[in-house]
């Protein structure tokens, strides 16, 4: 699904694991789905990557397991998660993700508000 293509094309059933862009130099990242008020992603870490601490101003971050499990960070602390548990990375606050395994993570990611196009 193309991610500029106009609201009107929803509602549309979507696989995020669809979606997941891999790459073993780096995090893949691609967008669902992008406005105003919110940006739907996904986040695909093959073993060993990780998306450095960060932090986004005035934008809420979820964090949703869809496939693997990861050592995401937030706060200071660090939170095994897998396929279905969530996280909320509020406004402002560092956050993060590992993926210590020895197989693929698939992250799906909410900012709210979507961020300047």
């Amino acid at each position: 699904m193309d991610p500029t293509e106009p609201a009107e094309s929803h509602p549309r059933r979507i696989r995020p694991q669809d979606h997941a862009v891999w790459n073993r130099k780096k995090m893949g990242k691609s967008t669902i789905y992008h406005s105003d008020r919110m940006l739907v992603g996904v986040n695909a870490l093959e073993p060993g990557q990780q998306h450095s601490l960060h932090a986004h101003e005035g934008v809420d971050k979820v964090y949703l397991v869809v496939s693997g499990e990861g050592q995401f960070l937030l706060e200071g602390e660090q939170i095994t998660m897998g396929p279905g548990e969530l996280l909320v990375a509020p406004a402002d606050v560092p956050h993060g993700v590992r993926n210590e395994s020895h197989e693929r993570l698939t992250v799906l990611t909410f900012l709210s508000p979507g961020p300047a196009r």
